[in-house]
């Protein structure tokens, strides 16, 4: 019988730095091209309404499976999670159903753990002012795993709703200050994380100082980006995977910067491409997001839950 985790099963079951290293890995076979994973499908069904589907076969835990996904961005003015997805495992070997887990913090969680590793990889060492643009699951998540390998004296956060800013604010324990304006938490920073449902920029280069690592993860269609195009052509711009961004990417796809692509970040993480190569080098992370990650996630979550005796086997 497969196993159902919820998303407390998921969560008491991935802690933030083994994520970090899990997702290393994954981004490396990734673009070694030890994985299969085509480009994701989404369908519009509405007014920023999309269903998704993300497929992806680990030869290495001998694990299929696939994310499945609503995005419903109107659900944030609800008080409702803007994301909702879940994701069924299956044994390779014999294509049983293993699991289904939820993918509500897969995707919170394992998105930061990327961005970690981006600023592991890209950010200056001794980087030590994080900003972040937003106040949602992305922005509390970020904070967390770009903790894990900063050390970061100083973190400031805008959002346009300052009543959610407060909120971010307060969970932080003190460790966030919310800046009067986007300009105020972007400049001087070392590291800057723009996690919003923007479809415009929300920076503008002149912001950006030289030798920040910028993190973009909240615009995923071709028609939405959050940075301008100033700063992408500037950068040293590295992806998670080319063949999505030339296609899904707005910040690549709007700045026509399909070929300014440096690499991938798996690339850098195993040593076939350089990082950054100047203490004032601007480089920039675009995060799509891939399947092989959410796969990845939920077959640690999966084991870490089977060996602690959570979750709950439901016959089909």
């Amino acid at each position: 019988m497969p196993l159902w985790l919820s998303e407390s099963d998921v969560h008491d079951s991935l802690a933030m730095g083994d994520l970090i290293h899990a997702m290393e890995d994954a981004l490396s076979a990734f673009s070694a091209g030890r994985v299969t994973q085509p480009v994701r499908t989404v369908m519009e069904f509405g007014p920023a309404s999309f269903f998704g589907l993300m497929p992806a076969f680990d030869p290495g835990a001998g694990l299929v499976g696939a994310k499945v996904l609503t995005v419903k961005l109107a659900n944030l003015e609800a008080g409702l999670p803007s994301h909702i997805a879940l994701i069924p495992l299956f044994d390779a070997a014999t294509g049983q159903l293993l699991a289904i887990a939820d993918g509500g913090y897969i995707t919170e969680a394992r998105t930061a753990a990327v961005s970690a590793v981006s600023a592991r990889h890209l950010a200056r060492p001794g980087a030590a002012v994080l900003a972040i643009i937003g106040s949602g699951v992305q922005a509390r998540s970020h904070l967390e795993a770009l903790s894990l390998v900063h050390d970061f004296r100083e973190v400031r956060a805008w959002s346009p709703t300052r009543a959610r800013l407060e909120a971010f604010a307060g969970r932080s324990g003190g460790r966030v200050r919310p800046a009067a304006t986007a300009a105020d938490a972007v400049r001087g920073a070392d590291v800057v994380v723009l996690a919003t449902s923007s479809a415009q920029p929300v920076v503008d280069d002149a912001w950006i100082a030289p030798g920040a690592h910028v993190i973009a993860v909240g615009a995923c269609r071709p028609n939405y980006r959050e940075t301008p195009p100033a700063l992408i052509h500037r950068s040293l711009l590295v992806v998670d995977s080319r063949s999505a961004a030339i296609v899904e990417a707005g910040d690549v796809i709007l700045a026509g910067a399909q070929n300014h692509i440096h690499a991938e970040l798996g690339e850098i993480v195993s040593g076939v491409k350089p990082g950054r190569t100047r203490d004032d080098q601007v480089t920039v992370f675009k995060s799509l997001g891939l399947a092989i990650e959410d796969v990845v996630s939920a077959g640690l979550a999966y084991r870490r839950a089977i060996a602690a005796g959570r979750g709950i086997q439901v016959p089909l």
